[in-house]
């Protein structure tokens, strides 16, 4: 059972058809530029590219870097303006002719990570926090996704969110050692672990293959893993997503 899942980031645009079965990419990928500006109309002309590539005609699921409700986007993040409020599973459909489930990208990629990686059979409150430009999470309880924490953007200091402190950018961006990187990191975690008390914290993005390098510095008193769907994640998730589409 297949389900063509893409991925669209800030920078590029990504799909692939997905064995929902076994999480498995059953062709190479196929990556476009996104555009800028990244108009919804501009998107969605990259969209259709990508379903014809692989010439394909059933469901399809999608991750947005947004919030996403009802398939609708509630703020653009680093795409567009214009994405306010554009019903994106009917712009996507109406170009394709094809039906489609959008989801938010850190929830594609948590749905991914608990299906097929460190996060399968995991019960529970699990979350699911990507660490790159930004703070990307996906809560689920039980297996079950909650959708839209943004909990990257939970504010910090100075009116500013948590991520600008604490993702992987603010590492690269402060030229910190991986060390020092971490007891920010750790801030981050002592907030969440203080709302929320989870059960688990799965750790992914890019940051998440040095986990060794500042996994010493963690202090919370809850289980932190690493990710390991890695760089297909958004993909593998959403089109499992988009599998919820099946009759």
């Amino acid at each position: 059972m297949e389900v063509l899942g893409i991925d669209i980031g800030g920078s590029g645009i990504k799909g692939a058809p997905v064995n929902i079965i076994t999480g498995e990419l059953t062709a190479e990928r196929f990556r476009l530029e996104t555009p800028s500006p990244s108009k919804p109309a501009a998107v969605a002309d990259i969209i259709k590219e990508i379903t014809d590539h692989f010439n394909w005609k059933g469901p399809v699921g999608c991750g947005f870097p947004t919030v996403i409700s009802n398939g609708k986007a509630k703020g653009h993040s680093n795409m567009d303006p214009e994405w306010v409020g554009v019903q994106v599973d009917a712009l996507f459909s109406h170009k394709t002719g094809l039906p489609f489930k959008i989801i938010n990208d850190a929830d594609a990629a948590g749905l991914a990570e608990m299906s097929f990686g460190a996060g399968k059979d995991k019960m529970g409150l699990v979350f699911v926090l990507t660490l790159g430009t930004g703070i990307g999470s996906g809560v689920f309880h039980n297996g079950e996704l909650l959708p839209n924490f943004e909990l990257g953007r939970l504010l910090y200091t100075n009116g500013k969110p948590i991520e600008y402190y604490a993702a992987d950018s603010a590492r690269i961006r402060k030229e910190l050692s991986y060390k020092k990187w971490g007891k920010r990191l750790d801030v981050f975690l002592h907030h969440i672990v203080r709302l929320f008390s989870p059960d688990l914290i799965i750790l992914g993005g890019g940051a998440s293959k040095k986990f060794h390098k500042f996994e010493d510095i963690l202090s919370i008193d809850v289980p932190v893993i690493v990710a390991e769907t890695r760089n297909e994640a958004g993909i593998i998730g959403a089109a499992m997503a988009g599998s919820k589409l099946i009759k």
